[in-house]
């Protein structure tokens, strides 16, 4: 199917498009999964919280929230990322914008390969995983 990119309250222009699908593309079929229709949606702060007080009824900042409509192994889904928190955390952790954007589109995506993140050892293996998908992506665009 298909990976689509939509900005939905600020300015944002995704580079590199292509490599991003097919580097995800890459990254379902390692986890022996196969590609339905993911869709990224890049936005504020403010929105992203509106979506997590809305459906999750948390009442605090994230960087991103994945949305499974998955069926067995086809991955589909929707993947909600606040540039604002990904420009902070790039900040925090030392790492460029580019670099923390991507780590956080992969998270969306190993959450619908069925990766959790809730306890310390689950997001030590959600982190390998990262850093894994993060090697693997094209050095050159």
């Amino acid at each position: 199917m298909a990976v689509t990119f939509h900005v939905e309250d600020l300015p944002f222009k995704l580079a590199h498009r292509q490599v991003l699908k097919r580097w995800v593309q890459q990254t379902v079929e390692r986890e022996g999964k196969r590609l339905g229709a993911i869709a990224y949606i890049f936005c504020s702060d403010a929105h992203l919280l509106s979506i997590n007080k809305a459906y999750l009824h948390h009442s605090y900042y994230t960087d991103v929230i994945t949305f499974d409509y998955s069926e067995g192994t086809l991955l589909a889904g929707d993947i909600f990322i606040s540039l604002d928190t990904v420009a902070l955390n790039a900040k925090d952790y030392g790492a460029t914008f580019d670099n923390e954007l991507h780590r956080v589109m992969i998270h969306g995506v190993l959450h619908l390969c069925g990766y959790a993140d809730a306890s310390d050892a689950e997001r030590d293996t959600m982190r390998q995983k990262e850093d894994n998908c993060l090697a693997a992506y094209p050095t050159t665009c």
